[in-house]
């Protein structure tokens, strides 16, 4: 029975995923062999490492599970290369004199793109049948994301018309679009206007750049941003938009925005501040999981993210804890960013009270109802060094919202001993050993 209610939940995942949407969904059969291993089409050895997720993917992962912004409490940080720039002591927008060039960086959730289309809308004369706005987007599916933003803001201006450049959207050579806005990614753009004619650049109004950090690290993808900015006309207002900022980042923008307003909004810093660490002394695989089925059986446990190294070890620790009556979600590297967006999803509307997972899941999902992390595996890069930024937004995931949070570490080695030592260096955190087996000391935690 305890294969079938896990079957049963992974059928429940595989439901929600299909009610995700338009996007594609390519369907990935999961099914725990007699020994309790979940077998997947992908290979089950990839180390966390291998299956760090590429930006594009990421980025897609956090537009699918977000459902409001962001609340920051930092400043934004304004620079100006003028110092007379409008920006500097305006007190009205008329005094502004929009519109204006603008570089803007803030994380994931902070109203970038609500930002861009409004400025896309409040540009667009609907009487002129021509493209007046372009916007480049660095894959097809983040630029149909970006797509139903300008739908839905733009619902009450029913003229408005918007077009895709993107792969398999073909049109008739030598065909004049008469869309407003069109949205589309660099290649499939710059083909548009410069070799099949569909757009006369010189006429665009306002060209936005949006995921710059994602655009760079894609091949291809710089060099045919700049093609196209190339081609706009002097007046056209440049927008680019990024949630980071490092200095290929910077040197791409200086490319492609002339004389900028730069708007920097900073990340969320994580603190371990609030979050109690402990470490668990084990000799091997089955007892760690016998340390927590100990820390479950005498604490009271909300929602907990246990991380694993490899593919393997989480649907191992899937199927078993399954067995032992818990309502378990898998995440792993092999499911298409859709697929992750319902199983996340699921775990935060609490129908699943455990989430064991690869990296892919170590940033930007907050679930206000976690309340222990679990270090299955501890996290190491390729060379077996300590990964003390993936153990950072790893344990970040509990003590948000003001709580207090609880992490725990499963130790197995002498080398696992020596990376959680170093861990406590860098961080300058003492990790409290816990003995699982002393039920009083496991009570004491939870209080």
């Amino acid at each position: 029975m305890a294969t079938d209610s896990w079957a049963l939940a992974v059928d429940e995942q595989e439901a929600a995923v299909k009610s995700m949407g338009n996007l594609q969904i390519k369907e990935e059969k999961v099914k725990a062999d007699t020994n309790g291993v979940i077998k997947t089409s992908a290979t089950a050895e990839k180390t966390d490492d291998e299956e760090k997720e590429d930006r594009a993917a990421q980025s897609l992962l956090n537009k699918l599970i977000r459902s409001n912004l962001v609340d920051n409490t930092n400043q934004v940080e304004v620079l100006q290369r003028d110092p007379n720039s409008p920006l500097y002591s305006v007190k009205s927008f008329e005094e502004l004199r929009l519109p204006q060039n603008l570089i803007a960086q803030s994380q994931s959730g902070t109203g970038k793109t609500a930002a861009f289309v409004l400025a896309m809308l409040s540009r667009v004369q609907p009487a002129e049948r021509y493209p007046q706005c372009l916007c480049l987007s660095p894959t097809y599916e983040l630029a149909l994301q970006t797509g139903k933003v300008i739908e839905q803001m733009g619902k009450f201006h029913p003229e408005l018309k918007l077009a895709y450049a993107v792969r398999g959207n073909k049109l008739e050579r030598g065909q004049k679009i008469s869309e407003h806005i069109v949205i589309g990614t660099p290649g499939t753009v710059l083909d548009w206007c410069a070799k099949l004619k569909f757009i006369d650049p010189k006429k665009i109004k306002v060209f936005v750049l949006d995921e710059a950090d994602v655009m760079i690290a894609t091949q291809g993808h710089q060099d045919q941003s700049i093609r196209i900015q190339r081609m706009l006309p002097r007046n056209c207002q440049m927008l680019l938009f990024s949630a980071t900022f490092e200095d290929s980042v910077w040197k791409f923008a200086q490319k492609v925005v002339p004389d900028p307003n730069i708007i920097k909004l900073k990340r969320e810093e994580e603190t371990l501040d609030t979050i109690k660490q402990y470490y668990v002394l084990c000799n091997n695989r089955d007892e760690k999981f016998q340390a927590l089925c100990n820390l479950y059986g005498a604490i009271t446990i909300a929602q907990a993210m246990i991380f694993c190294h490899t593919r393997k070890t989480a649907s191992w620790l899937a199927a078993e804890l399954s067995k032992e009556g818990h309502q378990v979600a898998l995440l792993s590297g092999e499911m298409m960013v859709e697929q992750r967006a319902a199983v996340i999803e699921r775990f935060r509307e609490g129908k699943e009270k455990v989430l064991v997972t690869t990296n892919v899941c170590a940033r930007g999902i907050d679930v206000e109802q976690v309340s222990v992390v679990i270090n299955f595996d501890l996290p190491v890069d390729k060379d077996g060094n300590p990964d003390n930024e993936t153990y950072l937004h790893r344990i970040g995931r509990t003590g948000r919202f003001g709580k207090r949070g609880l992490a725990v570490n499963m130790v197995d080695s002498k080398h696992s001993m020596n990376i959680l030592n170093r861990i406590q260096e860098h961080f300058n955190k003492k990790i409290e050993r816990l003995d699982t087996d002393d039920l009083d000391e496991i009570e004491k935690i939870a209080n």
